[in-house]
This record gives C-alpha cells, sequence and structure tokens, in this order.
C-alpha cells in the first residue's frame, strides 16, 4: 500500500503554495485554476461576481438545487487493500471512517484485505450486501508488482469517473510535486454503488477525501438513481 506514489512525508495535508485564493484579492476573475481545487468555489455567495469564472448565478443556483435534492447521509464502507497491514496498523482506512462519520455519513462496515483481485472483489460483495451506496478502496493504486486495485475495480465499472483521478492528481502535484503522477487512483459506478480507488497514505485518502469525496458524495449517489 506504500507504492502509490503518496507515501510521501512532505507534509500531503497542509498547505496550498501553488493554489492561493488570489481571487479574493481585488482579481475578481482569477482564471488559473478552473475551479479544479476541489472547494468548489463558484458555490460561495461572498465572492459576489455574477461573472466570475464565466458562470453567472444561474449556474450557481442549479449546482445548489442539485445540492440540495442529494442524500445528506450515505452508507459507506472502506476496504483496505494491503499485504503489510491489518485492523490494529489500518492508518488510511481510519482517517476514511472518522472523515465519513464526521460528516454525517453511515459506515456500514470496514474491513482490510491483501492486494489480491479475488479478495478485493469479495470485500466489495461484503459491501454491497452491507447496503453501502459508497465503497471506498485505499491502496493498490500504484505501480508496484502487488498493486492491483484498479485492475480489479476497473473492469466492473458501468461508467468510470475519470475526473476524479484527474482532479486528485493534480491537487497531490500542487502539494508533493512530480510524485503525484505515479497515482491511479480512480473512480466509477457499479451497481447502484459509486466505488473510489484512493491511495494508501493517510495524507493522501485525507487529501481525497476532503477536497473532492465529501463535497460531492450525496449529489453522486443520488445521480445514481435518476
Amino acid at each position: 500500500m506504500g507504492h502509490d506514489g503518496h507515501d510521501h512525508d512532505h507534509d500531503h495535508g497542509h498547505g496550498h503554495p501553488h493554489h492561493g485564493h488570489s481571487h479574493d484579492h481585488g482579481h475578481g476573475h482569477s482564471h488559473d485554476h478552473d475551479h479544479s481545487h476541489g472547494h468548489s468555489h463558484d458555490h460561495d455567495p461572498s465572492h459576489g461576481h455574477d461573472h466570475e469564472h464565466g458562470h453567472s448565478h444561474e449556474g450557481s443556483a442549479v449546482a445548489a438545487e442539485h445540492k440540495a435534492r442529494a442524500p445528506v447521509h450515505v452508507s459507506a464502507y472502506v476496504v483496505t487493500c494491503s499485504d503489510s497491514r491489518d485492523e490494529a496498523h489500518d492508518g488510511s482506512g481510519k482517517d476514511l471512517r472518522d472523515g465519513l462519520a464526521a460528516a454525517g455519513h453511515t459506515v456500514a462496515g470496514h474491513t482490510v484485505v491483501k492486494d489480491d483481485p479475488e479478495a478485493i472483489r469479495g470485500a466489495l460483495a461484503q459491501a454491497q450486501a452491507a447496503g453501502a451506496r459508497a465503497v471506498l478502496f485505499t491502496g493498490g493504486t500504484g505501480i508496484g508488482r502487488r498493486d492491483c486495485t484498479v485492475e480489479t475495480l476497473r473492469p466492473l465499472f458501468e461508467k468510470e469517473l475519470p475526473g476524479f483521478g484527474e482532479l486528485f492528481r493534480m491537487l497531490s502535484y500542487q502539494r508533493i510535486g512530480s510524485p503525484a503522477m505515479m497515482s491511479r487512483a480512480t473512480a466509477g459506478t457499479y451497481q447502484g454503488m459509486i466505488l473510489f480507488a484512493l491511495p494508501g497514505s493517510p495524507q493522501a485518502v485525507k487529501l481525497a477525501l476532503d477536497a473532492l469525496i465529501l463535497p460531492e458524495l450525496g449529489h453522486a449517489v443520488r445521480e445514481l438513481t435518476r
């Protein structure tokens, strides 16, 4: 699990030196980052600029309406994929469970499995049986010989969400630089659930959870039922 390209001691979760909120300093039209901070700036009424980023308040109103209709509580399941960790040493899995619970979501269960396709598919079946609508896998997304989470999940995807991996790697690059390209984090849908394949390090899972997953989890699950 430490070979995901995010086993970094570079303080992955602190500071944003490359994407300070320049639009708060009188620029008003900061297009540099094209909404890709994962912070949903266009939803912040305090900006007060109808034309900021080329969008009107109508777009923000639509997005707000989508979020208003989204389920507040989502049943989630956490799977740690690792040959070296167990329940007692599953820091990343615990961070995911704690973050989901703190945001008001239900953790339907969690497990630690080996970096093995059959074990990963078995964990997914457990999550489905537990009624999970979101399954968060951590570990096995790097390029190591045993890393197989992406290869196991991707063939199951009914619809892949490439934007998740793209945004995650962009945010990660802003924090740790070029090692971010070593992560193959991705997401997709499967039988009414949304699956996230995340790196194994605690810093990486916190980044993905806080910046991308939690802001859109309810909305994503709602879209699955449309």
